[in-house]
């Protein structure tokens, strides 16, 4: 199952540009099976997702992008954000606690957001973005690496806020899911796989 597991819409997101409905068309004429909505500190959209599903017969997931003191993790299965700004090993652990995942994103992007080389230190990670829509090849780079040495598994996201980016990267599930609960089984599987964009068809990423 192909599914964009980082995308801001502008409803929660501030700093998008998108809405949801042009993210779901340009992810069915990508060929995606799902995506992800996961807005800039907000959970809110998980109220709504039964009712996007249906209106765009469309496999859609809530998440969150998350800012802690160390950069930022996208996560899956909270309901509600903590309170107080948390470290990244204390999100980590907050998260796990419902029994979430947490993804580092564009851990080695230069706008200070991303956990560098905390990603070495930080323990509970479900997996880390190696291939980031919005990231330099050479440091989405850094996060591949980072990735094969710790034995966690990379995957991709576009991390979109214009359409033009919604699903140039990706990530191949192992099998087909229907809600954000089985999401978080397949993520735990670590058998998830980056997937690019190319040439009007999706390329596994060796």
């Amino acid at each position: 199952m192909k599914v964009d597991l980082h995308i801001h819409e502008n409803k929660y997101s501030p700093d998008s540009h998108v809405s949801i409905e042009e993210i779901v068309k340009e992810a069915k004429r990508k060929g995606l099976d799902g995506i992800a909505l996961t807005n800039h500190e907000s959970v809110e959209i998980k109220d709504e997702i039964v009712e996007l599903e249906k209106k765009y017969d469309f496999t859609i997931f809530p998440g969150v992008e998350y800012l802690t003191t160390d950069g930022d993790i996208v996560a899956f299965g909270i309901d509600e954000l903590p309170k107080e700004q948390m470290s990244a090993q204390e999100f980590i652990e907050y998260v796990n606690s419902f029994g979430g995942t947490c993804t580092s994103a564009h851990p080695y992007r230069t706008n200070n957001r991303g956990l560098k080389d905390k990603l070495y230190t930080v323990k509970g990670l479900t997996a880390i973005e190696g291939y980031n829509g919005s990231t330099t090849d050479y440091h989405n780079g850094l996060a591949v690496e980072a990735g094969k040495k710790l034995g966690i598994q990379v995957i991709g996201s576009s991390d979109a806020h214009v359409v033009e980016k919604v699903g140039v990267y990706a990530t191949l599930l192992p099998y087909k899911v229907k809600n954000v609960k089985e999401l978080i089984e397949a993520l735990k599987t670590n058998r998830c796989q980056p997937l690019k964009y190319v040439n009007n068809k999706y390329e596994i990423i060796k």
